[in-house]
């Protein structure tokens, strides 16, 4: 899967920051070397404010993050095979999930909607680079340009995670980008199914909005999840580099 567009943003990645190429390789290092059964590293992506929004009541998130978040989001788009969103993301947001910030190629696009319910006027089942729309029930083997993936329904009754991962390596897309929203990126995170996890603080409060995460509740503090992290300076943004090895909360 890894062309001559590959090999020229990563290298121009390296190049292009000389002081920071050993803070570039740990930060995209890891999407290179798969630890889990699957064969896949799977990663992460939330933008939020300081208090912890990703979008306002009414959905709209455009943008939280400044220049070095989309720069970096594209980055990790030419990185990977594969890039995954949720249903809500494409019904709200209509993203193209194209490199248009970096050199590189785009990735495979792949969307989330169990019960098929979007319709074919967006514009990633319209054109673009290859799609896939992953569904648990049956219908058409196409909606619109993307060919439908079906996968398993789990036991609360959305996508069977580990099933996608799996139907994912097999088709060779083993590093996918989970990039939202943030309701796919907390499924991936509960089902432990994420081995990075990277997340954009902007200086920036809301005060009310959508919450960057949604797991299960606790009732302790201890009972919530500990990680290390790297910080990156991505101005006028911070990234945390979460190291989660597909642990689940």
């Amino acid at each position: 899967m890894d062309g001559p567009g590959f090999e020229a943003e990563w290298q121009a990645l390296l190049a292009g920051e000389p002081g920071r190429a050993g803070a570039m390789a740990g930060l995209f290092g890891p999407l290179f070397h798969p630890t889990a059964p699957d064969g896949c590293v799977v990663v992460g992506r939330l933008a939020q404010t300081l208090d912890g929004r990703i979008a306002t009541r009414s959905g709209h998130s455009q943008w939280i993050g400044g220049e070095g978040d989309l720069r970096h989001t594209h980055r990790l788009r030419a990185l990977c095979h594969a890039v995954l969103v949720g249903s809500a993301t494409v019904r709200e947001d209509d993203p193209r999930l194209t490199t248009r910030r970096v050199e590189g190629p785009s990735p495979v696009r792949v969307v989330l909607d169990a019960s098929r319910r979007l319709s074919t006027d967006y514009g990633i089942f319209r054109e673009g680079p290859p799609t896939l729309l992953v569904a648990a029930e049956d219908g058409p083997a196409r909606h619109g340009t993307a060919e439908v993936l079906r996968v398993p329904r789990d036991e609360g009754g959305g996508l069977d995670l580990p099933a996608l991962l799996r139907a994912l390596a097999a088709r060779g897309l083993t590093r996918i980008f989970v990039e939202g929203g943030g309701q796919t990126v907390s499924r991936f995170l509960a089902a432990g199914c994420l081995d990075r996890l990277h997340v954009t603080v902007a200086p920036m409060i809301l005060g009310s909005g959508r919450p960057a995460f949604a797991l299960p509740e606790v009732n302790r503090i201890e009972q919530g999840m500990r990680f290390g992290w790297t910080v990156h300076d991505i101005a006028p943004d911070v990234l945390f580099d979460i190291a989660l090895d597909r642990r689940a909360p």
